[in-house]
């Protein structure tokens, strides 16, 4: 059963046009990943899936329910069902890494303090970090950072989380353990994870299936069997992440023999 429908969805800013007629379901408890250049339009498809962006045409379903024609006030109880890793983390530097995980529980729950506090050192557990709730975020790693961040993302027990770029940052090591605790959270809170990613080893790892957003549309959906058998140039190009003649046009559109030193 789709958890989340998207049909047709447009979107542009002034003349630049982001998505183009996307049409997209995504099956609950699936773990997909999108991928694509930058500019292609996956943050902007991760913010219509939550609501912070509207489509200029089409559609976005959340269990059955269309939601992107709800006002504000209905759209904030829809979101408390989404977890969301920002791609910097996006933790209070303000407050410690306990108060951080507790913030959702505090703004959404009425639950008791003595509640709120165990389940936010429940959360902090279960990305491997129980001992850093009284630091602060300026006193951990960039790798501890968006753990702590990830803890607050599944603070309110999502349906789905969302994964904007997660391992933007980190060396490979880090990469791999966010990648490890992705799978984790995958199969002990059976969600449905939407990771939007330039990192083809973290793809390849995390993926039930990938799809590819080119030029506002999907040019590849699939498994990532099929993704590493894909005959299409586009797709096989971002793989191996060498640029084509498409956009070393430019740079060779003038060779040093055709420039006249006009100067000497």
């Amino acid at each position: 059963m789709s958890v989340i429908e998207l049909r047709n969805l447009h979107k542009r800013f002034g003349r630049l046009v982001v998505l183009n007629g996307v049409t997209l379901n995504i099956e609950a408890g699936q773990a997909l990943v999108i991928i694509g250049a930058s500019g292609t339009g996956k943050s902007v498809l991760l913010k219509h899936i939550v609501g912070l962006l509207k489509p200029d045409k089409g559609e976005v379903w959340f269990n059955q329910k269309r939601i992107d024609n709800l006002p504000e006030r209905r759209l904030q109880s829809v979101r408390t069902h989404f977890g969301f890793l920002f791609q910097m983390g996006a933790l209070f530097d303000s407050i410690n890494v306990i108060d951080n995980i507790a913030f959702p529980l505090v703004e959404h729950t009425r639950k008791s303090k003595e509640e709120i506090l165990n389940l936010a050192n429940e959360k902090l557990k279960m990305v491997g970090l129980p001992d850093v709730g009284k630091k602060m975020p300026m006193e951990l790693s960039g790798g501890q950072r968006k753990r702590v961040a990830l803890a607050r993302a599944i603070a309110l027990s999502p349906q789905v989380i969302l994964y904007d770029e997660p391992t933007t940052g980190l060396d490979p090591i880090r990469s791999d353990v966010i990648n490890e605790l992705i799978i984790k959270l995958q199969k002990e809170l059976q969600v449905t994870s939407i990771v939007v990613t330039h990192d083809m080893n973290s793809a390849f790892k995390i993926a039930d299936r990938i799809v590819m957003l080119h030029d506002g549309h999907i040019v590849f959906d699939g498994t990532v069997d099929e993704m590493k058998k894909s005959e299409d140039e586009r797709v096989q190009g971002f793989i191996s992440g060498e640029a084509g003649e498409a956009e070393l046009a430019g740079l060779r559109a003038e060779s040093p023999s055709s420039i006249r030193l006009t100067n000497l």
